[in-house]
């Protein structure tokens, strides 16, 4: 069992809370943004990131581009600082996405950008960090200090920033309205932790594991991986579930575990036929799905609130899996808040 004392407990419990924070005090900064973006039109919107922050931007990548019908990319910041590459981002909207700012290649692509005429934002906890000031815009995640290394609560912060401009980007009301339940969403999805700590238990010896997704939560297949990875050892690789079939799958003995994320949406048949192949081959699968006739036929079903967008779904998913690995780190008996070599703020160049 995980201690209650656990500082990542506290946070990942904190997540409604820092949610409910974002749409009391940066409402307004994201209406003046998102104003500021319509005027200059941009033709691009370019992606970057690292680790959970690199995760989000998957997520904006799906919600800008099915959205906002805007073509998007991911950065690659080596291009620029090991290279010496300057991409055109002239015409770009450059959102880039950190916990610290204080990643120098993430901040060296937006100083890029800025001086070729781009237009720029940063997402980030940490107002006057190098991010925030090489940006000319900034919104912030009102997250407090994150003292886990495993980033929880920024994560979902971020995830919601981008959500909220993308709906005010399309002056979609019923989106907006939408975004406003979020909060709610997630502390319902929190209810989950006591189906979640028996599963924990169940997985206690598990060295491998592939986690499964597609669409708006394929992002989330990789934030959960890297939860898994950094709390508790795991080799646990993300997929999509059309990719998964195109070679992956040849992993699949029986008893091997994947973690499927079925969120009720465009992908959920696909996701489902993926699941039954699976079945087939003996997996063991471990189902996070609003879907009760898929949480039924799966080895292990974990539900999720009912009725929630399959655009903000991320929100509510990565829930089970973050409970999922601070659980399963608690069963093995390792540090939960000061994973071996690893530290809370990574600086890349």
């Amino acid at each position: 069992m995980a201690k209650a004392a656990s500082v990542l407990k506290r946070e990942i419990f904190s997540q409604p809370q820092v949610l409910q924070r974002i749409l009391r005090q940066e409402r307004k900064r994201v209406e003046v943004v998102a104003r500021r973006i319509a005027e200059r039109d941009p033709k691009v919107v370019v992606i970057v990131g690292r680790g959970s922050a690199d995760n989000a931007g998957i997520y904006s990548k799906y919600l800008f581009g099915a959205l906002n019908k805007k073509l998007v990319a991911l950065a690659t910041p080596s291009l620029i600082t090991r290279y010496g590459a300057k991409p055109d981002m002239s015409d770009a909207l450059v959102v880039a996405i950190s916990q610290s700012g204080a990643s120098q290649d993430v901040a060296a692509v937006v100083e890029t950008a800025r001086a070729q005429g781009g237009l720029t934002l940063a997402i980030t906890n940490t107002p006057g960090s190098p991010l925030a000031q090489a940006a000319e815009e900034v919104l912030l995640c009102h997250a407090g200090e994150e003292r886990s290394v495993a980033a929880t609560k920024t994560y979902t912060a971020q995830l919601l920033l981008v959500a909220l401009l993308s709906a005010h980007l399309e002056g979609n009301k019923q989106r907006l309205a939408s975004v406003e339940r979020v909060p709610e969403l997630v502390e319902r999805a929190l209810d989950i932790e006591p189906d979640v700590e028996r599963v924990a238990e169940r997985l206690r010896y598990l060295e491998h594991c592939a986690v499964v997704g597609r669409g708006f939560c394929y992002g989330t297949t990789f934030e959960i991986a890297l939860k898994l990875k950094e709390l508790t050892y795991i080799i646990a690789q993300p997929y999509s579930s059309a990719d998964f079939r195109h070679g992956p799958m040849a992993i699949v003995a029986p008893g091997f575990c994947v973690l499927v994320l079925a969120p009720q949406g465009k992908v959920m048949d696909d996701v489902e036929e993926l699941c039954a192949q699976l079945a087939e081959r003996k997996a063991e699968v471990i189902t996070v799905s609003d879907k009760a006739s898929l949480l039924r036929s799966s080895t292990v079903g974990l539900a999720l609130p009912r009725n929630v967008p399959e655009w903000l779904s991320p929100l509510t998913c990565v829930v089970p899996g973050q409970l999922l690995a601070l659980h399963l780190a608690a069963v093995k008996g390792l540090p939960i808040d000061t994973p071996r070599g690893l530290s809370k703020v990574t600086v890349t160049r």
